[in-house]
């Protein structure tokens, strides 16, 4: 038997991310053996989704898979985050991983800076969900049972009183049709907190919603034990 090609996987605490795991052990052409998070010191929280590190280690333990944190300052300058990245890369690669996955799905732009990227690391890009149409893989997401919370919304483009709110089939027909189902324009961020791809679900509870650098974070607490 010929072992498959080790691969981590870029993890932002997201449904795509979730979506991509699903689909790269569905698939079976590598092996997942680690999820790759860039992780804000200032705050301890996944960067950009403000989900606690709390829960971020909770999602490892459900998909059965370590942590590969990436931790960074704030502010982070892209010089300072391209070589954080290229340092856990290189451990990476010495330990004989030897491709990241990415939760992309159509913005070229981003994926041609990873492919650059990842040219200096040794280390092939996959796109698992790469060009799926988003309408269908929101809908198809959510009726998998894929659970997942607004973290993060872009008050610029998408109502505030999204954030906090459960990505179901309700929220997807209350979004504009302006705003891409999945998000990918940066209109909104999620966690990711029950599916096919978690041992069990991740209790959660939403606590408070604050405006902050020109988003809105809607701050997600462990559920507290009955």
């Amino acid at each position: 038997m010929v072992d498959r090609p080790k691969a981590l996987l870029a993890w932002s605490s997201g449904k795509d991310s979730a979506w991509s795991l699903q689909v790269l052990r569905a698939q079976d052409q590598v092996e997942v053996v680690g999820l790759l998070t860039t992780i804000n010191e200032a705050f301890d929280r996944v960067a950009m989704h403000a989900v606690r590190t709390e829960l971020l280690r909770a999602q490892a333990e459900a998909v059965d898979l370590p942590l590969w944190p990436v931790p960074i300052p704030w502010p982070c300058s892209n010089a300072v985050y391209e070589a954080a990245m290229t340092a856990v890369l290189a451990r990476a690669v010495a330990t004989g991983i030897s491709a990241v996955a990415f939760g992309d799905l159509f913005l070229e732009d981003i994926r041609r800076y990873r492919e650059d990227r990842m040219k200096e690391t040794g280390a092939n890009p996959l796109f698992p969900i790469w060009g799926t149409p988003t309408g269908e893989l929101a809908t198809h997401m959510v009726e998998a049972g894929l659970r997942a919370r607004l973290t993060c919304v872009d008050p610029a483009k998408l109502d505030p009183s999204f954030a906090g709110r459960d990505f179901d089939a309700t929220l997807l027909a209350d979004l504009p049709p302006a705003v891409d189902p999945c998000g990918e324009n940066g209109e909104f961020h999620t966690f990711a907190y029950d599916g096919p791809m978690f041992r069990h679900p991740i209790a959660i509870r939403t606590g408070e919603v604050v405006a902050r650098d020109g988003f809105v974070f809607a701050d997600l607490l462990p559920e507290l034990a009955p």
